[in-house]
């Protein structure tokens, strides 16, 4: 009876996020058709069936994380831990930057900073306004206000696909399971808001965690947030993944999560290599990032009008990329992929 109350409890929950996320973004499109009605006109409306194939999507991949949480691949603890404090504190910050947003876009100012936001030493590729946010990823602001962002992006569904990589991780890790859990080591590369991390720790609360990050912002937050519950702190790291700051060979698995849709292709490659470096033989490397055209033609005019309605310079290249052949090329093998809503994951693994 309990576990059927805690599934609905859970439903419920993600049924509201979604139907706040969903009123959230017809009440800001409606009022930015108002005040710039050209931008309206960039991406497609979605018919009643791709509306319909999302739904069915969503549905799926609720389902999928309910289940997880029964085989033990989580507490479902992890199912309810929600930003509340930051949700309250900066929801209306999100509904003031929305005019903000609207004019850079409108006036395609991609490369707009802030005086006092220190860009130098940072790659070119970086410093964007990514979702035509102010000051990219290189401010405290956009730091707090990341992670409700994106999940009002996804109608609250961003957690749950963030989790999607919990079980492939822990069926790599099962390669050392003759290792105390306390030895078994795990990198997050671009941790950002350390979001991820706190999901690893919940599956794997004795594990070594580590995360690197470029933006300093991302980190603060990340050590605020991580701060907040039990167990060993994960170890972060100011760095640039095309050039991870460890010993080959150190990590027994590695993650990334939403961020190969943002990096050129040529450094889409670096980065992978420098995951294969620094994982161990026998190891896993899991990604998370945005469905391909390839996987879902069916959301082909979602696809295709994301970068034109967000500034994401780099998606479109993403979205036809042979990440599959790349992680080849980089020496991984047994690779696979799933998908799960609009998120793909690919895991591959270092031949031991």
């Amino acid at each position: 009876m309990s576990e059927t109350l805690t599934k609905l409890s859970y439903q419920a929950f993600q049924q509201g996020k979604t139907y706040f996320g969903v009123i959230h973004k017809t009440l800001s499109s409606r009022l930015m058709n108002l005040i710039h009605p050209t931008l309206g006109q960039r991406g497609k409306p979605m018919t009643e069936e791709v509306l319909f194939k999302l739904q069915q999507r969503i549905n799926q991949l609720l389902e999928t994380d309910w289940q997880d949480t029964e085989k033990g691949v989580y507490p479902e603890s992890l199912l309810f831990d929600h930003p509340w404090s930051d949700f309250f504190r900066y929801y209306p910050m999100v509904c003031l930057e929305l005019p903000q947003i609207w004019e850079r876009s409108a006036q395609k100012k991609h490369q707009e900073f802030s005086p006092e936001i220190e860009t130098d030493g940072y790659p070119s590729y970086y410093v964007q306004n990514f979702h035509n946010q102010t000051n990219g990823y290189l401010s405290d602001n956009s730091a707090n206000l990341y992670d409700l962002q994106v999940e009002i992006l996804f109608s609250g569904t961003a957690d749950p696909m963030r989790r999607r990589i919990l079980s492939p991780l822990k069926q790599g890790l099962k390669a050392f399971n003759s290792l105390p859990a306390k030895q078994i080591r795990v990198l997050d590369v671009a941790c950002g808001t350390g979001r991820t991390l706190r999901m690893l720790r919940g599956s794997l609360p004795q594990a070594s965690l580590y995360g690197v990050d470029l933006s300093p912002a991302y980190l603060r937050k990340a050590n605020q947030q991580l701060s907040e519950i039990p167990g060993e702190l994960p170890q972060l790291l100011q760095a640039n993944a095309e050039e991870l700051p460890y010993l080959n060979n150190y990590f027994h698995g590695v993650t990334s999560v939403f961020l190969f849709h943002e990096l050129p292709a040529k450094v889409r490659q670096t980065v992978i290599e420098q995951c294969f470096r620094v994982t161990k033989p026998g190891g896993v490397f899991v990604i998370c990032d945005s469905i391909q055209i390839s996987d879902s033609p069916e959301f082909a005019v979602n696809l295709e009008s994301f970068p034109l309605l967000f500034h994401e310079p780099y998606y479109r290249d993403y979205t036809h990329d042979d990440l599959v052949g790349r992680l080849e090329q980089a020496g991984f093998e047994n690779i696979s992929t799933q998908v799960h809503f609009m998120s793909k994951y690919f895991i591959a693994h270092k031949p031991a």
